[in-house]
């Protein structure tokens, strides 16, 4: 996936043109003013969602998005399950796991990721087809590939969204189905 946040659209036209399709967007309203029309009309084109989502743009999300990465509380399953009624619509959704347990990163610590993966599915419907997660700066992203692998297979879940442009090769190697790759497309962001 290119990363395509904070990115000028100078910057991404050329590589939609060159035939990427899935980009990742970190805010709602953002994606909605950048892609709105292209996604229109470009039918093969898959929006992910990489940013946290506030309960409040659930449904926005919910109606725009192909797939949300940052599923991590039970407040925004509610949303979510909610959102996904009303709009008859459902993105693929991936469980975040904060594999660091670092106390400035959204996701949900590795001993709850299997409790709360099951009140996804349970208690709220939602399918949770993948896991994501974002090792801390400065650690090996190893460990962190190898954990979250690890709770995916207890959980039957098919899907790992890890690795960034320095670390994704190591990624794949554990089982990435998919990379954020956004500084090795588009250069590093001002």
């Amino acid at each position: 996936m290119a990363v395509s946040k904070q990115q000028p659209w100078a910057a991404i036209e050329p590589v939609l043109a060159a035939g990427q399709r899935i980009f990742g967007e970190n805010r709602v309203q953002e994606a909605m003013g950048r892609w709105t029309d292209i996604k229109a009309a470009t039918p093969d084109l898959q929006l992910h969602l990489i940013g946290p989502l506030q309960t409040n743009k659930a449904r926005e999300a919910v109606a725009f998005f192909d797939v949300i990465e940052t599923l991590d509380r039970e407040k925004l399953a509610r949303a979510l399950a909610d959102a996904i009624q009303k709009e008859g619509r459902s993105p693929r959704l991936y469980v975040e796991v904060n594999t660091g347990e670092e106390p400035q990163k959204a996701g949900v610590a590795p001993g709850e990721a299997d409790v709360f993966i099951a009140l996804a599915r349970a208690a709220y419907g939602l399918t949770v087809e993948g896991l994501m997660c974002i090792p801390p700066a400065g650690e090996p992203a190893f460990p962190h590939f190898a954990l979250l692998k690890t709770i995916a297979g207890r959980n039957g879940v098919a899907r790992l969204s890890m690795g960034m442009s320095g670390d994704f090769e190591t990624a794949i190697r554990f089982g990435a189905t998919s990379v954020r790759v956004g500084s090795a497309v588009f250069g590093s962001r001002g």
